[in-house]
């Protein structure tokens, strides 16, 4: 499956573990690295790998394989610092802000099947 340019919020919450997954596997396979390479040098076992590239997984065992394939620098692409508000800054006396207000909804809810009711 083509990734590019792909509409993240049409798919399910697996479809996107899968796609990162996936391509968590190209990127071994581009440093021509076996599984079993980067499982025992990450700490990790073979099957908790295996999981990740499925996309199943903990995001400690992600950032431990990322550092091991030297693409740690990526997690800033994948999630970006957001910028500070100059109004909130201002109004929390140059302190960043530490906690949600709870009076927002979210704009999308969560259906039980995992993905989203539009």
């Amino acid at each position: 499956m083509s990734t590019t340019n792909l509409r993240y919020e049409s798919l399910s919450d697996q479809a996107v573990a899968a796609i990162l997954g996936a391509r968590l596997r190209a990127l071994r396979l581009r440093r021509d690295r076996t599984q079993e390479d980067v499982a025992s040098r990450t700490a990790v076992s073979l099957g908790t790998l295996k999981a990740l590239e499925a996309g199943r997984g903990k995001l400690e065992t992600l950032i431990a394989v990322l550092r091991e394939l030297g693409a740690l620098e990526t997690l800033d692409a994948l999630l970006p610092e957001p910028p500070a508000s100059p109004l909130a800054l201002a109004r929390h006396r140059g302190h960043p802000r530490r906690r949600a207000s709870g009076r927002h909804k979210p704009a999308l809810q969560r259906d039980p099947e995992g993905g989203r009711e539009w």
